[in-house]
């Protein structure tokens, strides 16, 4: 029925169905044009159907029906409020409210089909519009109007639901505007239901008499299909939002850092799991309560705010209670469009985690290992033994020896074999900080700039081992400090306001005599005591002569393993290794090894390739000649044999004027030593 088909004029419908029937043409009646659509569907469903038979009235069977309705289960849903609020306004006006799919089968039907075919069809129509042979009009199946039954334009002929589906418009069709005449007592109403591509799902539609068509229906069934499609488009982009949010919390809750954030009016929207580690919070406990209510903001986070200024990488702290917690913060807003914030965003990271991350990458970790310390001598093996109960301890250790016997390689040794192996070892040389520095280096600083202040040296080594060589270059004020930190568990900052909780093992080494400093009260005697619980003495390289052939074969070893080239010693210069004294110990054996193997051609060490002094057994001390070891006389005399050589490149004559023996005597002693005079050339 078009819009300007109003008042009805059932007459003239007729009039024009029944002129199409005999002529196969409709011409205007009385001035009144006939609906274009409805002529255009006649014309379809003239050369298939005799509009005064019986319509091809089709059901789906129960298990087709049955899957239909659960593929459109959830449109249904949205859609069953609809049906019954529409019928809840039109009950007692023989009305059926139909719901179909996309192909036009009824899904669902409210209203009084029943009582509408009883009242309004003759006994002839109900019979032939009963589906199913058993079936009576009260029994429900009425007029086709129940669920599984086809409305489409090829089932049913010209009606509201078909030229719904092919038009994709809203349509009502009027008595004799149907095709098949047993539908001539109705007036049908539709409306397509639209997905959110524009694609119709479903259409809604009403049934009713004749007699109470109005164009008020049509714009019912619109109503309720366009509310039908918003709710289905709403649902999807909740289903799609809900998606998105499930998808960034789960983003928010997988990456490192913590994220905290708040609206502009203060109340907290969200927190992940490490923001409520960082800040000791519960997520769940403190989402969608004001800020102020849960921590105080540290002022400069504060004033960033009150600012609209961002930060980045800011150390803060936070008072949440009685429980402060100090993070790396970095400060965003969500703007408006008129560039107001409407949000507040900190990410945070544990200062812990920072540090962490910044000693896996300087290499600031001790890899060496108690089973690395060659223990071969009998003097090595009760220092390795109090080691590895240091290694156990938390107690301060002293570790204490002549320069360079390796107190700095035990040291990352009993780090390494403890429990805080996996944490931060920092070695720091006490005596090459100018001592108007010292106590800033180690302390760190505070100011009122975040990004200007310094941590301290035990909060960097937090959890790990901090290693003081030279402990008697710390000054007094130093060591005051040192003993408060060992004492106490807490470091303050110059300038800083709050302690700040530190576990860190000290580890001190010295080769000074410390009792000595504490009685001339340039060492405090209470911080001296501190490391009286491991207090472990190495001994000098030539009191474990024992050690040097493995010394010498782990230093060779490390360098093969760095130049991919094979170097070794021969027995001979490794026995004059060690008959050397070795004042300046291991360190000493290191450098004398690398200029042999510098000046070897063939990455062979042997005798000639090592330094006059180490041949010769000179040691230059500024205070006394260093004990030599005693030799045997066959030692010594092939000891003078080869200086002899060395003097003067191997010529046997001069050798044995230096020797003061004849060349035949010199050539018998070199068989008997298996020396030879290229040796020295």
């Amino acid at each position: 029925m078009q819009p300007t088909g109003y008042p009805i004029r059932r007459d003239i419908l007729k009039q024009m169905w029944h002129s199409f029937m005999k002529t196969g043409q409709v011409e205007p009646v009385q001035g009144v044009d006939p609906d274009p659509i409805v002529i255009r569907s006649w014309q379809r469903c003239a050369p298939r159907s005799d509009p005064r038979q019986r319509p091809r009235q089709v059901s789906l069977q129960t298990a087709g029906f049955q899957a239909t309705l659960k593929a459109h289960a959830d449109m249904m849903m949205v859609a069953r409020p609809f049906l019954e609020d529409i019928y809840q306004f039109m009950e007692g006006s023989y009305c059926a409210i139909v719901f179909t799919d996309g192909a036009g089968c009824i899904l669902d039907v409210h209203g009084e089909h029943s009582a509408l075919a009883e009242r309004y069809g003759d006994t002839t129509t109900r019979s032939r519009l009963i589906i199913g042979a058993e079936s009576s009009v009260r029994g429900g199946q009425t007029f086709g109007l129940e669920p599984g039954s086809m409305w489409a334009e090829g089932h049913v002929g010209t009606n509201a639901i078909g030229l719904t589906l092919i038009t994709a418009m809203p349509v009502q069709v009027v008595g004799a505007e149907h095709y098949f005449e047993v539908y001539h007592q109705l007036a049908t109403a539709a409306a397509p239901i639209h997905d959110v591509s524009g694609r119709i799902v479903g259409t809604i539609g009403l049934v009713e008499p004749v007699t109470a068509a109005t164009r008020h229906t049509l714009s019912l069934v619109m109503a309720a299909a366009r509310a039908i499609s918003n709710q289905l488009q709403a649902n999807l982009y909740l289903e799609e939002t809900n998606h998105r949010l499930a998808e960034m919390n789960t983003i928010l809750e997988s990456i490192n850092e913590g994220i905290f954030a708040w609206d502009g009016n203060g109340r907290i929207h969200h927190i992940n799991k490490q923001a409520g580690l960082a800040l000791n919070l519960n997520p769940t406990a403190v989402t969608g309560k004001l800020i102020s209510d849960v921590l105080t903001l540290p002022p400069i986070l504060a004033e960033a705010i009150a600012s609209n200024k961002e930060l980045r990488d800011v150390e803060m702290r936070f008072e949440i209670g009685d429980k402060p917690a100090r993070v790396s913060a970095s400060l965003r807003f969500v703007l408006s469009t008129d560039n107001k914030p409407l949000a507040h965003i900190v990410t945070l990271r544990p200062i812990e985690r920072i540090r962490q991350l910044v000693h896996q990458q300087v290499g600031s970790q001790a890899f060496l290992a108690l089973e690395d310390v060659s223990s071969y001598s009998a003097a090595m093996r009760p220092v390795l033994r109090q080691a590895r109960t240091a290694a156990r301890g938390t107690a301060p250790v002293l570790l204490r020896g002549e320069g360079g016997v390796g107190k700095n390689h035990l040291a990352r040794a009993i780090h390494n074999d403890g429990p805080r192996a996996s944490r931060p070892f920092m070695a720091i040389n006490c005596r090459a900080i100018p001592h108007e520095l010292i106590v800033s280096e180690f302390l760190g600083y505070e100011e009122d700039t975040a990004r200007n202040s310094r941590p301290s040296k035990f909060e960097l080594t937090n959890g790990g081992t901090l290693l003081l060589d030279q402990v008697e270059g710390l000054s007094l004020e130093m060591q005051s400090a040192l003993l408060h930190i060992i004492e106490t568990k807490h470091v303050l900052r110059l300038g800083g306001i709050y302690p700040i909780p530190v576990d860190v093992r000290i580890i001190a080494s010295t080769a000074a005599d410390l009792e000595q400093l504490v009685a001339e009260k340039n060492f405090i005697s209470h911080l001296y005591y501190r490391f009286g619980v491991f207090n472990i003495t190495i001994p000098p390289l030539r009191e474990r002569v024992d050690d040097i052939p493995i010394l010498a074969e782990r230093f060779l070893a490390r360098i093969t393993n760095r130049s991919n080239q094979a170097v070794w010693i021969n027995d001979e210069a490794l026995k004059v290794l060690c008959r050397y004294p070795w004042p300046g110990n291991v360190r000493e054996l290191e450098s004398v090894l690398e200029r042999a193997l510098n000046q070897s051609g063939d990455a062979i060490i042997s005798v000639a390739d090592l330094p006059e002094s180490v041949r010769l057994g000179r040691v230059v001390t500024a205070v006394s000649p260093q004990a030599q070891p005693v030799q045997t006389a066959a030692e010594a005399e092939r000891e003078a044999i080869l200086q002899a050589g060395w003097a003067t490149h191997g010529r046997v004559t001069e050798m044995a004027k230096q020797l003061g023996i004849g060349r035949t005597t010199l050539w018998r002693k070199m068989r008997r030593f298996n020396i030879e005079p290229d040796h020295f050339k």
